[in-house]
C-alpha cells in the first residue's frame, strides 16, 4: 500500500467553532463497505442538523443512532468530530493534560525480506524503542526464527512482540509457538485466522506464548457476544483499534469487559493520519496501563498533517507548541 484514502469530517456550530474527525477504513481489511461511505456520510450530514451537543454519554448514544454499525470507521470519525467540537475545536478530544502525555509505544517492524526487516530493527533500536513488534508469517519460518534469535541477543530486557496476522495453520500453530517461546516473547497477535473459535480456544489454552486477539474481535458486535468470546477463548491480551471497532465507546466496552476477566490490553492505531492518531492517543492516556501501545505509525506518511505529535525514545508525546496544519476543509 503506497497511499491511504481518508475522509475528514468538519462539524461547526452557529459560532463557527468546528470539530474535525477522521474516517479511515482500509480496503479489504475494514468491515466498512468503502464504496458506500460517501452516501452514508450524506445521510449523517442531513441528520446532524437536527441534533444538539450534550454530555459525553449522550454523544455516544447519538453516534450509535445516527450511524449503522456496518460503518465503524464513520462512527469513529463522528465521535471524534463531536468531542472536538464540544471541547472548543482545539484537537482536545478528551480531558487529558497533553503536556503530561508520555505513552510507551512499540516500534513496529513490517514484513519484508530478511535484510529489510533487519534494517528496520536496527533503526528502531537506534531510536530508543524498548518494545519491538515484528510482523511475521511472510518469510520462511526458520529465517524468522533466526531474526528473532538475533534480536533477543540485543538484550534480555527488550520486549519482543510478534504479530502473525493469522499466518499459521491450525495443524502447525502450537509447534511453531513452542519454537518461538525459546526467545522470551511477550505475546503473539492472532496466530491463526479468526472465526475458528474451537481452534483459537485450544491455542489460547495451550500456547507457550501469551496470545493477543486482534482481527478476532472485529466482527463481535454486541456486549453479550464480546463477553462470551472472552470467557470462551480466554486470551491473555486484546489489541484494540477504534477505527475497526466503531469508536471509543465500543473500545471502552471491550476494556471494561477485559478487565473484569483479568485480561490485559493495549490500543493500536490503524494507519490514521495525525488527526485520528491524536484522538486515539488522548483516549489511551485516560487509562493507567503499563502495556506499550501501537501509536507510532504517523511517521510512515510523506504528507501527514502538521501536528505537535512526537515520538521520542519509544514514547508518544506532544511538543510544547500546539501547532496544527490545515486539513483542507
Amino acid at each position: 500500500m503506497n497511499e491511504r484514502k481518508v475522509w475528514f469530517l468538519k462539524i461547526s456550530d452557529e459560532n463557527g467553532v468546528a470539530g474535525i474527525g477522521e474516517v479511515a477504513p482500509i480496503e479489504r481489511l475494514s468491515p466498512d463497505v468503502i464504496e458506500d461511505i460517501p452516501e452514508e456520510l450524506d445521510k449523517v450530514q442531513s441528520k446532524l442538523k437536527q441534533v444538539e451537543l450534550s454530555t459525553k454519554d449522550e454523544i455516544w448514544k447519538m453516534v450509535k443512532s445516527l450511524v449503522s454499525r456496518e460503518f465503524p470507521s464513520i462512527r469513529f470519525g463522528l465521535e471524534m468530530a463531536l468531542f472536538d467540537l464540544k471541547n472548543g475545536g482545539r484537537k482536545q478530544i478528551f480531558e487529558s493534560d497533553l503536556s503530561k502525555v508520555n505513552i510507551p509505544i512499540n516500534g513496529l517492524v513490517w514484513m519484508g525480506d530478511k535484510q529489510f526487516m533487519e534494517e528496520q530493527i536496527k533503526e528502531k533500536l537506534d531510536q530508543g524503542f524498548h518494545c519491538i513488534k515484528l510482523k511475521i508469517g511472510s518469510l520462511d519460518f526458520d529465517t524468522e526464527l533466526n531474526i528473532i534469535k538475533q534480536l533477543r541477543k540485543v538484550s534480555e530486557d527488550l520486549i519482543i512482540r510478534l504479530d502473525a496476522n493469522g499466518a499459521f495453520q491450525t495443524n502447525e500453530v502450537l509447534m511453531k509457538l513452542k519454537q518461538l517461546s525459546k526467545f522470551n516473547v511477550h505475546s503473539i497477535e492472532q496466530p491463526i485466522l479468526p472465526m475458528q473459535p474451537e481452534a483459537m480456544e485450544i491455542v489460547c489454552t495451550k500456547s507457550e506464548i501469551p496470545i493477543a486477539l486482534d482481527e478476532e474481535l472485529i466482527w463481535v458486535r454486541g456486549e453479550r457476544e464480546r463477553l462470551q468470546l472472552l470467557q470462551e477463548l480466554k486470551p491473555q491480551y486484546l489489541v484494540l483499534k477504534p477505527t475497526l471497532h466503531g469508536g471509543f465507546f465500543t473500545v471502552k466496552n471491550w476494556i471494561d469487559l477485559a478487565e473484569i476477566q483479568g485480561i490485559n490490553w493495549w490500543i493500536t492505531s490503524y494507519l490514521e493520519s495525525n488527526i485520528g492518531l491524536n484522538a486515539i492517543a488522548q483516549f489511551a492516556s485516560l487509562y493507567e496501563n503499563e502495556e506499550h501501545h501501537g501509536l507510532g505509525t504517523g511517521n510512515l506518511y510523506t504528507n501527514n498533517i502538521i501536528s505537535p505529535i512526537q515520538v521520542e525514545n519509544g514514547f508518544f508525546k506532544y511538543a510544547e507548541s500546539s501547532i496544527w496544519g490545515d486539513v483542507g476543509l
